[in-house]
């Protein structure tokens, strides 16, 4: 079950009309009315609302859970693929329950090689993609067939995919006799949590999804009910908050939960210049800078949700869809987040497979600068002056997660240097996540890239690409995409990768 409070609920109007709207698209919600987000929408919302019913539809995959855990009970490491909504949820449930699960959602070689590591004979991994097309997900996958061959073991042994059924990715591994489990293909990827995306991981780690399933169907009939609280955090959410929320885990017992939030509340608002961007924050209290409802899910905060994690997983789902209704948007599509895959295609293409020499401004230290700047500090004071009074400055790390972790302490450094909301994302991960707000979303980014040399690339097998020249492509086939949009996009490369990023967060935390 969930709960609300926090002094914000006061603001919560019942007699508003604009509440009322919510009352009435809360019951239609619960009748799967593919027609609440418009005329325009109907046709996308048809083929997307089975998310509703997976809280009950999920249990019938229990059996096949319990016979893939059985099947796999001597391993002692998992490994998932995938982006997005196949690897956020997982990684929050994992936190939750205490277990291990190591999330391979990068292309950056140095992070890759930690997954390469271990006794493989022990290792289950899950090869998780929607479309079974994500570049990212098929090269990890190629990865491991060869590594698995060459340490003499069989791959059809060591993975189980999840696709929808008929994607290329299903077609592929049943004609290899890889074990397949199919999700519901009337669910779209960041709300899938409680479907064979979010419960195949969980079993595999040793977790009963069960009780996931019966905290989800208990929240559920409240979100249908006459007071669902949905509809008064829609609300507060659509009219009494502006662009930027924040949001912080900070001892709730689910690490990564705004994590997966952020995901599903950017991507499905942030389209036709309206949208609400999550501000995912280390702590309750923790700057945000700029005017921002804030959000916890224990302690004190403007607004506080309680609720175990099934629960929470069904609520900011149905939460979201409600979010939609208030702001006149689609919250199953993702017009923009192509733009940036069509670019990274572009790129490889252009360089054939070996990324070009890349000639920078100016050197500082161990950072190579791409921008008119002579010095980190001066490029960091210019992301710092050029942001709007209702803008955001946007850091997105093309590094190692694990390693080069410490670099998330520059949200928080730049949040209280410039007064302005900032946010932080591993890429490419978040190109599944906020790349859509990015874009999408109000037009008032400042976009810092960060991108590091590699001590060790890795081959992908069957392309004439790497590891390092993909991720490459990517970062600057994002920074293509936003710049034709008129954005500003500076660009802070580390030639090591220890000393970079230490010189980086001194040069910001020296900034007057």
């Amino acid at each position: 079950m969930i709960s609300m409070h926090g002094d914000i609920t006061s603001r919560i109007d019942h007699m508003d009309s604009r509440y009322q709207q919510l009352v009435q698209a809360n019951e239609r919600l619960g009748r799967k009315d593919a027609t609440l987000w418009g005329p325009e929408a109907q046709q996308e919302a048809q083929i997307r609302l089975n998310w509703i019913d997976l809280p009950s539809t999920s249990r019938e995959l229990l059996p096949e859970l319990d016979a893939l855990s059985a099947r796999y009970r001597h391993c002692t490491r998992v490994i998932l693929c995938g982006m997005g909504g196949s690897s956020l949820a997982p990684e929050v449930i994992a936190a939750t329950y205490n277990k291990e699960i190591f999330i391979l959602d990068s292309t950056d070689p140095t992070y890759l090689s930690h997954a390469l590591l271990g006794d493989f004979s022990h290792t289950v991994i899950v090869v998780s993609s929607k479309s079974g097309g994500t570049i990212e997900t098929a090269s990890a996958r190629a990865l491991f067939e060869t590594h698995l061959l060459a340490l003499g073991l069989v791959p059809q042994e060591h993975m189980v995919i999840v696709t929808d059924p008929g994607s290329p990715l299903d077609i592929d591994a049943r004609s290899r006799q890889f074990i397949v489990i199919n999700a519901d293909p009337h669910v779209g990827g960041r709300f899938s949590a409680l479907s064979a995306f979010g419960l195949v991981p969980a079993a595999l780690i040793g977790i009963d999804v069960s009780v996931l399933l019966d905290s989800a169907y208990d929240a559920l009939e409240q979100l249908k009910g006459e007071h669902s609280p949905a509809v008064g955090a829609a609300y507060l959410m659509a009219h009494c908050s502006g662009q930027y929320i924040s949001f912080s885990d900070s001892q709730s017992g689910m690490p990564g939960l705004s994590d997966w939030i952020e995901q599903l509340v950017a991507e499905s608002t942030g389209k036709n210049q309206v949208g609400r961007l999550p501000v995912v924050i280390e702590e309750s209290n923790a700057p945000v800078s700029g005017d921002a409802l804030r959000i916890a899910f224990n302690g004190n905060a403007d607004l506080v949700v309680e609720g175990d994690l099934g629960a929470q997983f069904i609520f900011w789902e149905w939460t979201t869809a409600l979010i939609g209704v208030a702001l006149a948007i689609d919250p199953y599509n993702q017009p923009n987040v192509t733009e940036a895959k069509n670019q990274t295609s572009a790129l490889l293409q252009l360089w054939s497979g070996k990324l070009p020499v890349l000639t920078c401004n100016a050197h500082d230290g161990s950072v190579e600068i791409f921008s008119k700047e002579t010095t980190v500090q001066d490029t960091l004071m210019a992301i710092i002056d050029s942001v709007s009074s209702d803008g955001y400055i946007s850091v997105m790390a093309y590094l190692d997660r694990l390693k080069d972790a410490q670099l998330a302490q520059i949200r928080r450094v730049l949040a209280d240097k410039s007064g302005r909301p900032v946010t932080f994302g591993w890429g490419p991960r978040f190109l599944h996540s906020t790349g859509q707000f990015h874009k999408g979303g109000q037009q008032n980014g400042i976009f810092l890239q960060i991108t590091g040399e590699t001590e060790n690339d890795i081959a992908i097998p069957g392309k004439d690409f790497s590891f390092h020249t993909l991720i490459m492509a990517q970062a600057l086939g994002d920074a293509q995409a936003l710049e034709s949009r008129g954005f500003t996009v500076m660009r802070l490369h580390i030639t090591n990768r220890a000393d970079g990023v230490a010189e980086i967060l001194a040069a910001s935390r020296s900034i007057v």
